[in-house]
């Protein structure tokens, strides 16, 4: 287990996403992949409010999630994040569209409070202080135990993070962001303003919209809806010298090679929880292996100068 940032969550190194929960998992089998994963260790479930209405027009995720918890009644050994400002309608942060929103992720999810509310999206159009506020209410309610920072600016989260101090509210613990062995500009500016913030990262798109699967490779055809932009990686030399090392890192160690990207991204500075979703079972088994495996220094070289832009 690990801590985010410098709070009292402890959470499983992979992150359950659920984007999938209602779309190409259907209730049944994200039962399946959430029981399997909470007996497997698990207990870190990353949703939002808009998973995934752009395909389905509605909030199936929080809706599955709430039901396999109320079923289950294990709400209280799990660490719940869910997400506030991309869902038609109640986008951005306005106060008054966290607090709409919070309230319908809580009654979607059944339960009474949630572990770590993200502002899924940076709002220019509503004073950063506003939103904290808004923040700061409602962890002073119950309804939130923190509140993160996901797509983000380096110099916007570190101006959020400067109100937060200043004006007394709740500050950002964590940081949710792009972040993968082919995408890398998070090594940069705004890996430093966690590092030096105390924060905790828990990236999206681990696995670069399944490249890092290995299951693209020249001339295969890939049935997924995410394929058009997973083999754009495979078109350029350094996406194909990248899946070059992390096959042989896999073979070597007789593992998936998904299990390898995400072991070298939850080995990497800052990073608490890389976040990865998982179809049905079979393709939860990487995940979980990936939780346990740990690259030696040589192996996370090779990975490191291989996927250097």
């Amino acid at each position: 287990m690990r801590s985010i940032g410098t709070t009292d969550l402890s959470v499983f190194p992979i992150s359950l996403g659920t984007n999938v929960f209602g779309w190409t998992a259907d209730k049944e089998t994200s039962f399946a992949v959430l029981d399997e994963y909470v007996e497997n260790g698990g207990n870190f479930i990353d949703t939002a409010d808009v998973y995934p209405y752009w395909a389905t027009g509605d909030s199936a995720s929080e809706m599955i999630i709430g039901e396999w918890m109320a079923h289950r009644r294990n709400r209280d050994s799990l660490v719940l994040a869910t997400k506030v400002g991309m869902l038609e309608g109640l986008q951005g942060l306005a106060p008054a569209t966290i607090r709409t929103a919070v309230e319908d992720s809580l009654r979607r999810l059944r339960t009474d409070y949630i572990d770590l509310y993200w502002a899924h999206v940076d709002d220019h159009d509503t004073p950063m202080v506003e939103s904290l506020a808004a923040f700061d209410a409602l962890v002073r309610e119950g309804k939130i135990r923190y509140a993160g920072a996901s797509n983000h600016s380096a110099a916007r989260l570190a101006e959020a993070l400067k109100i937060s101090d200043e004006e007394g509210l709740i500050r950002y613990v964590a940081l949710q962001q792009q972040y993968n062995l082919v995408e890398r500009d998070y090594e940069g500016e705004l890996r430093d303003v966690v590092a030096k913030e105390g924060l905790g990262s828990t990236p999206y798109f681990g696995l670069a919209r399944g490249f890092l699967t290995g299951k693209y490779a020249p001339g295969v055809t890939v049935e997924s809806p995410r394929a058009g932009m997973a083999a754009e990686y495979l078109a350029t030399e350094h996406g194909r010298r990248t899946l070059e090392a992390l096959t042989k890192v896999a073979a070597e160690r007789v593992v998936h090679p998904a299990s390898v990207a995400l072991a070298w991204l939850k080995a990497q500075p800052t990073i608490t929880a890389p976040i990865a979703s998982a179809r049905n079972v079979e393709q939860l088994q990487a995940l979980i292996t990936a939780a346990e495996l740990t690259l030696s220094a040589e192996e996370l070289t090779l990975l490191d100068e291989a996927s250097r832009p």
